[in-house]
């Protein structure tokens, strides 16, 4: 091997080596900044050995804030992507993922169901996603999962909405991800309308 072609394997893995420790870095920083995130809650006892009025095989794609699906949320597993199976019961839904913690989203807890073309990390066909956004302690998220057979994305879609009716198609157009529904600060709304 000669002197040019080591000197360029020794960059090359040098420079690998900084991308993975920059990539650790900012993973570890993300989760320190979201170390106010409580943890998820746990599945029911009362499941245990129930049958699933809907399941189907899914991905998990991720879990971000609502209306930001760039802004994965790290801690808790919430971040990295697993397969895994959506079973939807009538007080809510659970999200097996392996390797992972089952992930419970009480029905009514959800307040936007819909269909995306992606999310962090994954990009499908146009509505290829099926996006639950739920609230997680008092932030709201957005929970991605994408069906393993195409027909049972509308399925799902469905039975979410049998188990949420309360919940809506779309985000509003100004997501308050932090205070629930209907309950922002007057400070913000004086300086919306200084704003106009």
């Amino acid at each position: 091997m000669s002197t040019n072609h080591l000197l360029t394997l020794i960059s090359s893995l040098v420079l690998a080596g900084l991308v993975l420790v920059l990539i650790v870095v900012g993973w570890r920083s993300r989760a320190r900044r979201q170390s106010d995130i409580p943890d998820i809650p746990e599945v029911p006892r009362e499941l245990d050995g129930e049958t699933a009025d809907f399941a189907c095989d899914v991905q998990y794609v991720c879990t971000t804030t609502a209306g930001d699906w760039l802004d994965r949320i790290a801690v808790h597993g919430l971040g990295m992507k697993a397969n895994g199976q959506a079973m939807i019961y009538p007080t809510g839904l659970i999200v097996t993922r392996d390797g992972a913690q089952d992930l419970w989203i009480p029905g009514e807890g959800i307040e936007v169901i819909r269909r995306e073309s992606g999310m962090a990390g994954k990009f499908v066909e146009k509505g290829g996603l099926a996006v639950v956004s739920w609230r997680l302690g008092g932030r709201l998220v957005d929970t991605g999962l994408r069906t393993r057979t195409g027909s049972d994305t509308p399925a799902l879609i469905e039975k979410l909405r049998e188990i949420a009716p309360q919940a809506g198609d779309e985000l509003p157009a100004a997501t308050d991800t932090q205070a629930p529904a209907g309950q922002h600060d007057s400070s913000d709304a004086s300086a919306e309308e200084q704003r106009k």
